[in-house]
């Protein structure tokens, strides 16, 4: 972090987005300077110099604020993406490859921070995969939208209608499958986030 030492119209503007942006993000998460400075490792001062164009900072800085915030260093640069709320259309979620029959689509836009929402869509018939599967070791909920399924977990069935739902760890091996003659809709709320 240091001082500017010699006056740059365009410097001083990209300072001023940058910190523009980090305002932006620490506001949306309702972050006090003082919050930020501790995840960080920043004193406020510094921060609110920063988020006025004042102060440059360094790369590993901005990877402190980036990790604090839940976001990627690019996140802080990019101009185009709005840190506000956002709208995602059904027909927009991003679709993961899973097992035939079953379509899992994310819900919650990266940047991600403390939790991921993912919609599960099951065919008759269908499952997530002929084995059960772990991820981290998150606090995970499943909620039926409609239809039935039955999730195993770790070798024990749970039978789950709509508005239903069902608690673990993403540690404990799981799977959801539908053996009913209609298509079922889910929801899992992943908090934190697991590795892909």
């Amino acid at each position: 972090m240091t001082d500017r030492s010699s006056p740059d119209p365009s410097a001083d503007a990209a300072d001023a987005a940058l910190g523009g942006r980090i305002r932006e993000y620490r506001t949306m998460r309702r972050m006090s300077l003082r919050a930020l400075g501790e995840a960080a490792q920043a004193s406020p001062g510094f921060l609110s110099q920063l988020e006025r164009g004042q102060v440059n900072s360094s790369i590993g800085m901005l990877r402190r604020i980036a990790v604090a915030l839940g976001v990627t260093v690019a996140d802080l640069f990019d101009q185009d993406s709005t840190p506000g709320p956002r709208v995602v259309r059904r027909a927009d979620r991003p679709m993961l490859h899973t097992a035939p029959g079953s379509r899992k689509l994310l819900i919650s836009q990266r940047p991600l921070s403390h939790l991921e929402v993912y919609a599960g869509e099951f065919d008759p018939g269908a499952s997530t995969g002929d084995d059960a599967y772990t991820h981290g070791d998150s606090q995970e909920i499943l909620l039926v939208i409609s239809g039935a399924v039955q999730v195993e977990l770790d070798g024990h069935a749970h039978d789950l209608e709509a508005g239903d739902s069902i608690e673990y760890r993403s540690s404990v091996p799981h799977r959801v499958v539908n053996s009913h003659e209609t298509p079922a809709e889910i929801l899992w709320i992943i908090s934190p986030p697991t590795p892909d």
